[in-house]
């Protein structure tokens, strides 16, 4: 009549709210994401709140969309003229090409440029493969670009493969494809 125990692991779940400090938010979930990752016992995770990611995108599409319903009430060709003309303005290459830099004048250009390229990704939300040189080390991954500071010359990216968030500075990346 011995009741042998068994030991097996049962899980539990925990609504917690965590302050993390950093300088910008994207480092704060980065800094969290990590924390999570790197926790045998931790099965499973959603945030539900705190990103701030995105404010942008939502507030450009809702302007797209306001834009596009007033155009096709102001014109009167067919529909399908106007997806044609939509589209036409929408459609943006997938490689970006960026001219070379002949002078310093030109780099400051160029930089603006490449600024331009990296909002592109992040309003379209980019599947690209990101080609960088970390400390010596050569790094390729598909990512999706999720935040980029200009001033500090920052790219946040989310690995899609790994599910984690990595920062790198634009002085490290070698290309986007």
């Amino acid at each position: 009549m011995d009741k042998k125990q068994t030991h097996e692991d049962t899980g539990f779940l925990f609504n917690v709210d965590i302050l993390i400090t950093n300088s910008t938010n994207a480092l704060a979930l980065q800094a969290l994401l990590e924390m999570l990752s790197g926790h045998h016992q931790i099965a499973d995770f959603k945030i539900k709140s705190g990103m701030e990611l995105g404010q942008i995108i939502d507030v450009m599409l809702q302007e797209k969309r306001k834009s596009l319903i007033s155009k096709s009430r102001l014109s009167s060709s067919s529909p399908a003229a106007e997806v044609k003309k939509i589209k036409a303005k929408v459609d943006i290459p997938l490689k970006p090409t960026l001219p070379q830099a002949k002078n310093d004048d030109n780099r400051a250009d160029q930089g603006t440029e490449l600024n331009e390229w990296i909002r592109v990704y992040i309003r379209d939300n980019r599947l690209i493969r990101l080609t960088a040189n970390r400390n010596g080390q050569h790094i390729s991954m598909p990512c999706r670009i999720l935040n980029f500071d200009e001033d500090k010359q920052l790219l946040n990216v989310y690995h899609v493969d790994e599910k984690q968030v990595y920062t790198f500075s634009l002085n490290e990346v070698d290309e986007f494809i």
